[in-house]
């Protein structure tokens, strides 16, 4: 039934969807007509749809039985600057990754054979936030997945156009909020106060001096800092600062906690300020199935050939999808990383990509779904 696998029927239907959902971008825990556009589209398909109260998201079901393959997409835009306007825009693909979660499902849908098992579709909110898998889950969506796969859109230099790879290796991300909280001196007076800009400095320089194993890619680094005001004789005490943790590893990740708590504690009790800050965003490290990656290997040979799959594509970017694995290990889990083209390069507002791949994308999903219930005994029979 694989060999029969046809999406160029679909072509017509699937470039309009990519292109309502690009022309329509919502930011993160807001895309309330995204969600409504994407629970109307799956209840005309027959789809058992859930939709959620108190937040974003839609999770759509076919087929029957006690075994169930998940596949997940993102659905939130960027808030960017494009052109000299903040607006919200699909530059990270999330249009393309709902586009083709809904191509595997109409494929499914024309194809004339019964699902032995269930096949549960996850349009999950708020990635670029880092917490919209935290929800899916708080909601429970992934209690009877038994293999979850997603995708993501590639770069040209990460994955060629025509190639894709079986994993996509996300590193952490963590990302802090804070505060040096004293008190404002006269600039004749540096004595009588701490300045909040030096403590800041000395936060950077401090920082630049931490050392964790070198075969294992990390990165720490300011990238906010507000101190001071209109006039300039005051010494400010007070300040606030943002911080961008990066690591190839979740272990790595933790460790680089650690140093950094260590640093802020010891700076506060040497210029005498309080330094408060919180985790505003978290995202943990890929841990990827072998067995759904091999999975996805196949399936990206039968549909493009084995010339063009890449080996797994590591990246220090990070993905949220991965909670879902991190969380309940039981879930065997893999991205499939799409060539397409992709310049100039995620996030940036012009932002492109060949849509042809999105008719690439949704067989080799559509592939792999099928192929994990074979994998797994449970053949595919025609209605």
């Amino acid at each position: 039934m694989l060999e029969t696998l046809d999406n160029s029927k679909l072509k017509v239907q699937i470039y309009e969807i990519f292109d309502y959902l690009h022309q329509h971008p919502e930011v993160s825990w807001k895309e309330y007509k995204t969600t409504q556009y994407l629970a109307n589209l799956l209840e005309a398909f027959g789809c058992k749809v859930t939709t959620f109260e108190d937040c974003t998201g839609v999770v759509a079901e076919i087929g029957e039985g006690d075994f169930t393959v998940g596949l997940r997409s993102d659905m939130d835009s960027l808030w960017q600057e494009v052109d000299g306007i903040w607006q919200a825009n699909h530059s990270c693909g999330h249009d393309a990754h709902m586009t083709m979660g809904l191509g595997v499902m109409m494929m499914l849908k024309k194809m004339d054979v019964k699902l032995p098992g269930k096949v549960k579709f996850i349009f999950q909110p708020a990635e670029e936030k880092g917490n919209g898998a935290l929800k899916m889950l708080e909601k429970k969506v992934m209690d009877d997945v038994d293999y979850l796969f997603g995708v993501h859109l590639r770069p040209e230099l990460e994955v060629p156009n025509g190639k894709a790879a079986p994993a996509i290796v996300h590193g952490a991300g963590q990302f802090i909020t804070g505060k040096i909280i004293g008190e404002d001196s006269h600039g004749g007076r540096p004595h009588l106060g701490a300045n909040a800009i030096e403590v800041g400095s000395a936060l950077v320089e401090q920082m630049k001096g931490i050392y964790l194993d070198p075969m294992i890619p990390y990165s720490i680094k300011m990238t906010k800092f507000i101190a001071g005001g209109d006039n300039g004789n005051i010494i400010p005490g007070s300040a606030q600062f943002g911080l961008d943790l990066r690591a190839q590893s979740n272990k790595v990740m933790e460790q680089l906690v650690e140093k950094l708590e260590k640093i802020i504690g010891n700076l506060s009790d040497l210029y005498q300020v309080s330094i408060t800050y919180k985790t505003e965003g978290e995202i943990v490290a890929a841990q990827v199935n072998e067995e759904a990656q091999s999975i996805m290997a196949e399936a990206i040979k039968e549909v493009i050939g084995e010339e063009n799959l890449v080996p797994p594509s590591v990246t220090s970017g990070g993905e949220d999808f991965h909670f879902y694995s991190v969380k309940r290990p039981e879930v065997k889990a893999t991205m499939l990383g799409l060539g397409c083209g992709l310049k100039p390069g995620l996030h940036h507002p012009h932002m492109t990509f060949d849509r042809e791949a999105l008719l690439t994308g949704i067989e080799i999903l559509t592939r792999s779904l099928l192929k994990t219930f074979e994998k797994n005994g449970l053949g595919l029979k025609g209605n």
